[in-house]
Formats: C-alpha cells, structure tokens, sequence
C-alpha cells in the first residue's frame, strides 16, 4: 500500500516550484531563464574526459566556452569545436565571457568541482555538475545555501537518479512488497583496473608537460610537483583530489537506496575493513558501515559499502548463482523483512529476489514523475520548467552523509556522527576534515 507520506516524498523529488510560481514569460526572463525553444550557452569547465560526455549530453544547446588546463587531453574537444574560446583557469574564463553564458557543466577533477560551482552560481549561472558534487561536507553545504540563494537550476551526475529503474525499485519498497528494509549492501569493483591505488604506486615527479598549465589544474589544491602518478588520470586515489571509489561510483550505486530510504545524516559510520595501505592513497580495498536512524515509518538502517570487489557478492538467502547487480560487479541489495530487492549501478536491472518472485509480479502504480533524460532534465530547469530530480537540494544532503565514508577510511573504529552540531562528536581530529584548506589566491566565490 502506497501512503500518502511516499506519494509527498515523489512529489518533492519531481521539484518544488519557486514562491510566485513561473507565471509568465516577462517573469522568466527577469530570473534569466529562457523559452524551451531557445538554445542555452553552455560554458564547459572540463572539456577531456568525463567532460567529454557531458559536453555531448547539452549538445543541443550552443556551446560558448571550453575550459581545461590540459588541451592533450582535451584534444578531441578542442578540435571539435575549433571557434570556440578556450581557457585554462575558469577563473579568466569568468572574466571575458561571463556575459555570454547562461549555465555551465563543472566536469574537472574532484576538488575544484565546489569552487568552480559557486563561481558559476554566484554569477547567476545555471550549473550541472559532476559526481561525486565536491569533495568535503563543507562543500556540500555551502553549494546547498549557494543554490538557493542565487536561484539557479543545478543538477548533480549521477543519471542513476534519472533512471526508470531507480524509480521502480523506489516503488516496490514503499508498496511494502519487501517489508520493513533494515539492511543494505552496495558494491563496486572500482578502482581495479581503472586506477592504481595500492601500495605499489609510485609518485614520481616529472617535469610538467608542455601541453598541461600544472597551476591551474591544481586550482586551489596545495601546490606540489608535477606526477604523471596523479595527473592526468590517477588523481580520484589522492585524498587531496579525489574521493577514491566512492567519488567514483557511489554517488550512482548509492543513489537508489537513499532515494528510497529517503536517507539523512547517520548516526556513526566506520571503516570496518581496510587492505592495501598507502601513505598518500585510499586504502586499495574498503568495506565502510553506516549506521541511519530510523525515518518516520521506516527503522534503522544499516548500510554497507564494499569496493574493490572481484566477484559476484554473495548473501543469505539468495540462491547460489543468482546475478545480483549488474554483470559489471556494481549493484546494491535491499534487505527487507519479507524479501529483498537488487538493482545495477544506475538503478537499472531492477527485480526481486529470489528470480522467481519476478515470474508474476506486477509493478506497482507509479507514484513517482518519470525523467525525459538526466541532461535534459536538467536543461528543461534552465528554460524555466521544474527543478532537476538531482537538483542541489537532494544531492547536496545526499553527497554530504556520502563524503563521511570518506573521513572514516583514514581511521580505525566508529566516528560518531552530530547532525546538530554537524561534527564528529568522538574524535576532533576527524572534524579537520570536513572543510578544505584553500590555496593562497583562491576563493571559494
């Protein structure tokens, strides 16, 4: 049975419309929104890699600006768009073009993803911005009060929100067809092959290339020396960066349960296995527990994450041989009283467990708005329509009980978490760790 307290919560996630409402044309224009048959102009701070994808993901609209400290390895952008203004600081990129843009995509490395976002709103500009958000709690918070404040459209990465599968799954739980959910497990197998975080790596230093401006890659990062060991593609394993594979992939696999546990702040988190250490480095190999406090209707909650995974996830009750996630060892199981729930990465592959409770089953009736596209959506909220489904004000609280998981990794026992006071409350040394320190030079707006 569907209450009325999952129906309320669908709507919250299909957005909330801003006091006055969106009424008319005059109005929109005067918040800088534009009509849906306009082109948006799209700054990309990012253009290689994961802002390769995203550039591709807005290329609708007209893209203005293209900025990367590194043009080998945004190459095939650059290329691609030849007359476009290219930069390697956002923060000269800001100077010439402001004017010129309505929203920009913050596709860099995790650091200077809070910075470079609060920018852009401070600006007035509309921002989607890669997983996993920020890299600190401080971050988080501040990019929540940042988007309401300036009243830009904002969107986070991570399209498992966006998912069908994701909703469903959403569904099921709140029909009650599994019961009161009471544990869940999520896992990756990142970083395995996708990058070196191990006791083996090496940080040597190297001159920088000619194709990379070293300063502006660092941004606001303390300054050390050139690594090939960190830039351009190893840095989500450095503390200083990156967030490991939570960064990485739980921002996706993560997003299902919160979504359906509607999951605030915990009440502890640990780091109950570590293996591989290094001095710089995440651990190679992590299984962190987080401890949630029960949720109106529904109890406590104890969460797993398990990264590094080499082989299919194995549970009580779950038949031998039964594929829980996805086929790319991701994926997250609910656990519930009556029964228990699998999904992939994304949300997707949704079904029961055992296999042959699906033989029948029925969905339940969709309670929550379905998603044209994770960018699209996004894009949709720019010209005026309603808030994203990962706008700033889900993603932030979201990332934000996330990002402890990543504290915990560099301690042994439980951190205590105090929503109130927004602190760890048994152990002061953990608390230096949830806001960065920022470069001379650089500000966060």
């Amino acid at each position: 049975m569907i209450s009325r307290r999952h129906f309320f919560y669908g709507s919250l996630l299909a957005g909330a419309v801003p006091v006055g409402g969106f009424g008319s044309t005059k109005s929109l224009r005067m918040l800088g929104y534009k009509s849906p048959n306009e082109k948006l102009n799209i700054a990309a701070i990012g253009a290689g890699g994961k802002g390769r994808s995203d550039i591709a993901g807005v290329s609708s609209e007209n893209i203005v600006a293209l900025v990367d400290p590194d043009s080998k390895r945004a190459g095939e952008t650059f290329l691609k768009y030849p007359d476009t203004p290219k930069y390697t600081d956002f923060r000269r990129m800001f100077d010439k073009e402001e004017r010129n843009i309505d929203a920009v995509l913050v596709s860099c490395p995790d650091h200077v993803h809070g910075t470079a976002a609060m920018w852009a709103m401070a600006r007035g500009k509309h921002v989607y911005c890669q997983k996993p958000l920020v890299r600190t709690v401080w971050e988080a918070q501040e990019l929540l009060k940042g988007a309401n404040r300036y009243g830009v459209a904002t969107q986070m990465g991570n399209q498992g929100y966006s998912n069908e599968g994701a909703r469903e799954c959403c569904e099921i739980i709140w029909s009650g067809e599994i019961g009161n959910v009471t544990e869940v497990h999520a896992w990756t197998d990142r970083p395995g092959k996708y990058w070196p975080q191990s006791p083996e790596v090496e940080i040597k230093r190297e001159p920088v290339p000619s194709t990379m401006d070293w300063n502006a890659w660092l941004a606001d990062a303390a300054f050390e020396e050139f690594s090939p060991a960190i830039a351009p593609h190893h840095w989500r394993g450095f503390p200083e960066y990156g967030c490991g594979a939570i960064g990485d992939m739980a921002c996706h696999i993560l997003g299902t349960p919160n979504m359906a546990l509607r999951l605030g702040w915990p009440t502890s988190v640990e780091c109950v296995k570590k293996e591989g250490i290094h001095p710089r480095l995440f651990p190679h190999r992590t299984v962190i527990r987080f401890d949630f406090p029960a949720r109106g209707a529904m109890p406590a909650l104890k969460l797993f994450w398990n990264d590094s995974v080499t082989a299919q996830p194995t549970f009580d009750g779950v038949p031998a041989g039964t594929l829980l996630g996805d086929s790319d060892l991701n994926g997250s199981l609910f656990i519930g009283d009556k029964g228990m729930v699998t999904t992939g990465c994304y949300g997707e592959r949704t079904r029961l467990i055992p296999d042959a409770r699906m033989a029948d089953y029925k969905l339940p009736p969709q309670v929550l708005t379905r998603s044209p596209g994770h960018y699209r959506d996004w894009i949709r909220a720019c010209k005026g329509g309603d808030p994203a489904c990962s706008n700033f004000n889900h993603a932030a609280p979201f990332v934000s009980w996330m990002l402890l998981g990543v504290i915990a990794m560099r301690y042994e026992g439980k951190l205590e978490w105090d929503a109130q006071k927004m602190q760890f409350s048994n152990n002061k040394e953990a608390n230096a760790y949830l806001k960065p320190k920022f470069r001379k030079g650089w500000s966060f707006v």
